[in-house]
């Protein structure tokens, strides 16, 4: 098994590709150990010292640490993610539950025809640039010409991500949806 490895605009998150599918459907985000039970492979990674975060994509597992040079890091998690998918075991635990597209969102009833339209372009143009970088930004909701988007993974705490959100995504939005005023996290 040969594992890529690519760098983020984070530095301190780095993108690793097994060479197959990790998740189905969705993107599942463990910010903390905690929320890690919900993998057995998460708790692997969690398990090595300076992990911070670990998010699953289609096809690629990003790892945030604390602290800690890569090259340190580095083999532990990619012996981790070796040995998980060589000992078989599931990559979810049975009550693990991938983030789903319309989960807690919000918006008035007034403007979905607009809403819809943020969140495809969203779906088509944002996402898969994004997934790119090793992270995931979905829509949470829309209220008075303010858009809310979740950012998840690599994109979590980057130092770009401003810059991502104000320059990139606000101003797509705005080209293409004049009542989008603003972009904001959540």
């Amino acid at each position: 098994m040969f594992i890529q490895t690519e760098a983020t605009p984070n530095p301190a998150t780095l993108k690793f590709l097994p060479g197959r599918a990790v998740l189905d459907a969705g993107t599942l985000d463990m910010p903390n150990r905690q929320a890690a039970g919900q993998s057995p492979l998460a708790e692997r990674l969690f398990d090595i010292p300076n992990i911070g975060g670990v998010f699953f994509g289609s096809d690629f597992i990003s790892v945030t640490k604390t602290e800690g040079e890569w090259q340190q890091i580095k083999p532990a998690i990619l012996g981790a993610i070796m040995e998980h998918y060589l000992s078989g075991a599931p990559l979810l635990a049975a009550n693990a539950q991938p983030a789903a597209a319309g989960a807690d969102e919000f918006f008035d009833a007034n403007d979905a025809e607009t809403v819809a339209i943020i969140k495809d372009l969203i779906e088509t143009r944002v996402r898969p640039a994004v997934a790119g970088d090793g992270g995931d930004i979905t829509f949470k909701g829309y209220k008075e010409g303010i858009v809310f988007l979740q950012m998840k993974g690599a994109c979590s705490g980057c130092p770009s991500s401003t810059a991502t959100l104000q320059h990139g995504i606000q101003n797509l939005l705005k080209h293409f949806v004049p009542e989008v005023n603003e972009v904001r996290p959540v």
